[in-house]
């Protein structure tokens, strides 16, 4: 519920810390590290501001004057994690550099699973967010297009990322909660498709399931589908 009578304020532009007393033991940056051992150790739910202050060896109000609101915590988590982007030379091969961008940004968020649930397009503007979209723009120079055009396609290609990203990281949890081994299920799921479609009511799902096409290769169905997006920003 918004506070009647509060003032909008971005995390970035305020001071590092608010409040008089000694130096303070710790940054921002101590704050966003802890509560990013702690999500990635525990899951996103487990991330308060308690729990970051007993990380830290601090008081727990103390920290309200480094980060005001558990959303900006969240956006000092987003940031952090966003630092490990590598940001290379751009080859002049927008296409493969593109490519590059978002095997890395998969591959940082399969090490931070909680990444997904807290971006926001708000987020893109802190420090290093910033750096990644500039280099982004950097890679997309030899692109002949206009400059909303290129961040449509950034957005787009981040969201594939992160639909893909997302179903991965579904699906491995719910593996892991069955009562049963995946094979298990997967052979009697498997069973009473076979028996739908054998019916005869399901024609053209199954001719399309009596195609040869083998096990599902996701790392070719991820190539696939960014390459789909790239090829609609392609010039014609």
């Amino acid at each position: 519920m918004a506070v009647r009578g509060a003032v909008p304020e971005v995390i970035w532009a305020r001071p590092g810390r608010t409040g008089r007393g000694p130096k303070p033991a710790y940054s921002r940056d101590d704050i966003a590290a802890a509560a990013v051992r702690i999500a990635d150790a525990q899951g996103l739910d487990a991330v308060s501001m308690r729990h970051v202050a007993a990380e830290l060896g601090c008081g727990t109000m103390s920290l309200y004057n480094y980060v005001p609101r558990k959303e900006d915590l969240y956006e000092l988590m987003v940031d952090a994690v966003s630092a490990e982007h590598d940001l290379w030379e751009p080859s002049g091969d927008w296409r493969a550099d593109m490519l590059r961008v978002a095997g890395q940004t998969r591959a940082l968020m399969r090490r931070h699973p909680w990444m997904p649930a807290v971006l926001s397009p708000v987020h893109g503007f802190s420090p290093h967010a910033l750096r990644y979209l500039e280099h982004c723009l950097a890679c997309l120079d030899p692109l002949r297009a206009g400059y909303g055009t290129k961040l449509e396609l950034i957005a787009m290609l981040n969201g594939t990322v992160i639909t893909f990203v997302r179903n991965e990281l579904d699906t491995a949890e719910r593996v892991r909660d069955l009562p049963w081994s995946e094979a298990e299920e997967n052979a009697v799921r498997g069973a009473y498709l076979g028996r739908q479609l054998a019916s005869g009511a399901y024609p053209r799902m199954a001719a399309a399931f009596g195609e040869e096409t083998g096990p599902i290769d996701l790392e070719a169905a991820f190539e696939r589908a960014l390459g789909r997006v790239l090829d609609g920003f392609a010039p014609r």
